[in-house]
């Protein structure tokens, strides 16, 4: 990832209601391509969801924690930190504004925070204070249950598809939507701070904090209106968010240190208290996973800039932010952002051709330098030869043995010698080449030898002269072999790694349609369990609508278009190493 970020930075500024993206926070997001895991925090202000956020960042400081009534948090603020069970991967932490600040009275820019931590999350956690139990649930716009009238709201503020494609589906547009919502929003995780009563519901006894949570949305079986509205955020929160979590935290010390919390030492604060603060913190590392868009694409800290600054232009401008819309819109950055480091790998391939030309040049000379040292050190041992030669020691009989052996120390010696360079063998072939005539005269001119024997011997030379020349060749083939190996090992890990990037976006989508099906199955099975079999008949149309686009999704883009492309992809690359081969080795008559 980029440079650590030492505290947390604005991400999205709220000034007199109106909503803007922070210069800072996207530069800083661009310069990072770590798959990122967003934890979102939203809930009343002052709940202590800041607290939260710090102890996710493993600090006990950072996230503001004010000690008044009033909202500390404006907007919502970020703090990027390594995962710390995800190598390579970046925890983006998300510290909202706190709704239902009475000093700003405007419920519309609640909404509006809280939708953004929703399209933004990987999970969502919402803080409350107290309890959820049924009495609480009755007064659905304030205390513990805040969120929910915001939740009911999602439909109303999110479209997954644009409208030229619910134009094109025959499909109705709420039964789509909400059959959607549940691929693409976060984890929801419930958290309860301050939590004074025992888990225990009437005719179950003793319960968990996910079975507490689940009582608390239970659904009512009447049709007038009040029941109406109570099990409407209900449902909503079962509709939209396919894994539900609860925490419940008891008072974390007593009423004078509380306002002190982030200064206290673990040994001030309740034991019980950081049991539960640690399984929270496990929980949110294990299960939140990477940030995904429509389609299944893994968001990186660049992408997730765009993502950002999509939905906030879109809130400003006063229109409903949409999926569909924002992964085209970050998809259009990424491919200009593409096409920019296309160019720039260009032009760096044109400033790598003029280095290779210097290269050339720079091994041309290493080839001269080498060639001229071999062939002094010939020259030098063979001057003893040449001496011999001079006196007609080789012109007597038995000249020709004495001439070999005297030629075969000469070589043996040439081996000896350290730092020849790359024209080592090469020069030794040239050298013996032109030697072979002075042999050839030497073995004729041998009377000890008969005529049978002188072509023996004349074979043994043309033998180790080829055997020379076979080696050179040898050894030029060998290291041409070596650097089209490197280069197909290199083409072949580049298309590998596109096709796992492809195959791991292919089984994300799988994986959250799966969550999906299994959620609303899970739902179907409950309303049939608690007797709303109307509703229970409802759901088919959705889970029928999950199941058709999971077959759809098995024959895949990948399957179909992506694999034959990277099969001529690898048939290219074939004949360009192929070629090179064929140009580079050398032809023989």
């Amino acid at each position: 990832m980029c440079s650590p970020m030492p505290k947390p930075i604005c991400l999205v500024e709220n000034v007199n209601g109106s909503l803007s993206v922070s210069d800072g926070a996207i530069e800083y997001l661009s310069g990072n391509n770590q798959p990122v895991v967003v934890v979102s925090v939203v809930g009343l202000y002052r709940t202590g969801k800041s607290y939260l956020m710090n102890c996710l960042a493993g600090k006990q400081t950072g996230f503001a924690l004010g000690s008044t009534i009033e909202s500390k948090t404006k907007g919502i603020w970020m703090w990027c930190v390594p995962h710390p069970h995800k190598t390579g991967h970046t925890l983006v932490l998300l510290d909202t504004e706190g709704l239902g600040d009475v000093n700003k009275g405007d419920s519309k820019n609640d909404a509006w925070i809280f939708c953004l931590a929703v399209l933004l999350s990987s999970t969502l956690v919402y803080n409350s204070r107290g309890t959820i139990d049924n009495t609480a649930v009755e007064n659905l716009h304030h205390d513990s249950l805040a969120c929910c009238s915001y939740v009911t709201e999602l439909a109303e503020q999110i479209k997954i598809k644009s409208p030229a494609s619910r134009a094109a589906e025959v499909v109705e547009e709420e039964e789509e939507e909400d059959s959607q919502f549940v691929q693409f929003f976060p984890n929801f995780i419930w958290t309860v701070r301050d939590f004074s009563l025992k888990l225990v519901i009437q005719k179950k006894g003793q319960v968990t904090e996910d079975e507490y949570l689940d009582f608390a949305l239970q659904l009512k079986k009447g049709l007038n209106k009040k029941d109406t509205n109570y099990n409407l955020p209900r449902q909503c929160i079962r509709n939209y968010f396919p894994t539900r979590k609860c925490f419940v935290f008891p008072f974390p010390a007593s009423q004078d240190k509380i306002v002190q919390l982030e200064s206290l030492d673990e040994s001030e604060i309740c034991p019980k208290f950081l049991n539960v603060t640690h399984s929270f913190c496990d929980y949110v590392f294990a299960a939140s996973k990477v940030k995904t868009v429509k389609g299944g694409y893994r968001v990186t800290g660049r992408m997730f800039g765009h993502l950002v600054q999509s939905y906030v232009e879109t809130i400003s401008s006063g229109k409903v932010p949409c999926l569909e819309n924002a992964v085209v819109v970050m998809a259009r950055i990424e491919n200009e952002a593409a096409v920019q480091e296309g160019l720039k790998l260009y032009q760096s391939e044109m400033e790598q051709v003029a280095v290779d030309k210097h290269y050339a040049e720079l091994l041309a000379q290493n080839m001269e330098v080498s060639e001229q040292k071999c062939q002094k050190i010939l020259s030098d041992l063979y001057e003893e030869i040449n001496v011999h030669m001079q006196q007609g020691e080789y012109a007597k009989p038995g000249g020709y043995k004495l001439y070999c052996t005297h030629r075969d120390n000469v070589i043996a010696q040439y081996h000896g010698q350290p730092n020849k360079g790359i024209q080592a063998e090469e020069v030794l072939q040239q050298f013996l080449n032109a030697k072979s005539i002075e042999a050839k005269v030497i073995l004729q001119t041998d009377e000890q030898l008969t005529e049978s024997e002188k072509k023996i011997q004349e074979e043994k030379e043309q033998a180790a002269l080829l055997q020379q020349q076979c080696k050179v060749e040898q050894e030029k083939k060998m290291e041409l072999e070596q650097l089209m190996h490197e280069q197909k090992v290199h083409h072949e890990q580049r298309l590998e790694q596109v096709m796992r990037k492809f195959e791991e976006e292919k089984l994300q989508q799988q994986e959250e349609l799966d969550i999906a099906l299994e959620s609303k199955l899970n739902e179907q099975k409950q309303l049939l369990q608690n007797g709303f079999e109307e509703r229970a008949k409802l759901m088919e149309l959705e889970i029928e609508q999950l199941k058709k686009e999971k077959d759809k999704q098995s024959g895949s883009i990948f399957k179909d278009c992506i694999m034959p492309l990277l099969d001529i992809v690898k048939d290219v690359f074939s004949t360009i190493l192929h070629y090179k081969m064929m140009t580079k080795t050398p032809v023989h008559p």
